[in-house]
């Protein structure tokens, strides 16, 4: 039996999620369902092509559903309580040493990152740097530009 790995969500990443699941499966396998059943209805299934394509999104969804499963199956929802360090859920303010420019991101699991809402993996190499760090502390990142200095400013929780 494969071993469960617990996969950390914020409450807000949790409820999206869950959210997504249901959206699946209730109203899109039902539409998909319907989109296979008026494709046989138009006869040969060897050439409908809108058959094929009703099937392989049947099977997308159908992926997304049991992946969604396995994540709200192992999810631990994070709950901050202390914002002297930097962890999972925290909403930290940095500024670029270099250019002074600051940035306000909330770090978040994986499953939960989106780069345009300022939501940054803690599996990132910015997510990675700033994990247990305080505010005053500097953290050095390795990007594709070079080396970033970051100094940690503020540390918020929700």
């Amino acid at each position: 039996m494969a071993k469960k790995s617990t996969v950390y969500l914020t409450k807000e990443g949790y409820e999206k999620l869950k959210a997504e699941l249901n959206e699946l499966k209730e109203k899109l396998m039902y539409e998909i369902s319907q989109r296979i059943k008026e494709a046989r209805e138009l006869g040969d299934l060897s050439e409908n092509t809108e058959y094929d394509e009703a099937k392989n999104e049947q099977g997308r969804i159908g992926s997304r559903i049991a992946e969604l499963e396995e994540i709200l199956n192992n999810a631990e929802i994070i709950e901050n309580r202390d914002n002297s360090v930097i962890s999972v859920g925290s909403t930290v303010i940095i500024r670029n040493v270099t250019t002074g420019e600051e940035k306000r991101i909330k770090l978040v699991s994986p499953q939960e990152a989106d780069i345009f809402n300022f939501k940054i993996s803690v599996d990132s190499p910015v997510g990675r740097a700033l994990l247990d760090k305080k505010v005053g502390d500097v953290v050095r990142v390795k990007t594709n530009a070079g080396l970033v200095k970051y100094e940690i400013l503020g540390i918020e929780i929700d």
